[in-house]
């Protein structure tokens, strides 16, 4: 039986349709799917604050937090050539970026919608 079989359609379109039992039916499946609806607080990165040691990349179980190649001077003068961004369509509030963070420059606010 094929997955699109069983469940009807190819993903649940809301929340209420979703199986039980939650699935990932083949591997990068995830990345299709915009899970910013589940979050009730969003992570918002201080970026002059961040020491950029890129534990809240590694400890995100979603691979929301991004590195990109943006250059940024804080307000001391140091300059970074890289700087972290949330992909908000991925990530879930689940704090563990804010929870690592060795100098507090994440903060979770709630979401608005």
């Amino acid at each position: 039986m094929s997955l699109e079989r069983f469940l009807g359609k190819k993903y649940p379109e809301a929340w209420e349709d979703a199986p039980i039992a939650g699935i990932v039916p083949w591997p990068g499946s995830t990345e299709e799917v915009d899970t910013s609806a589940w979050r009730t607080f969003k992570p918002v990165i201080n970026q002059d604050k961040c020491i950029r040691c890129r534990l809240c990349w590694v400890y995100c179980p979603d691979g929301a937090i991004l590195e990109v190649d943006e250059e940024y001077t804080n307000s001391k003068g140091r300059t970074f050539k890289i700087s972290f961004k949330v992909d908000y369509a991925h990530c879930k509030g689940c704090g563990i970026c804010a929870y690592e963070c060795p100098v507090k420059a994440i903060d979770m606010v709630p979401e608005e919608r």
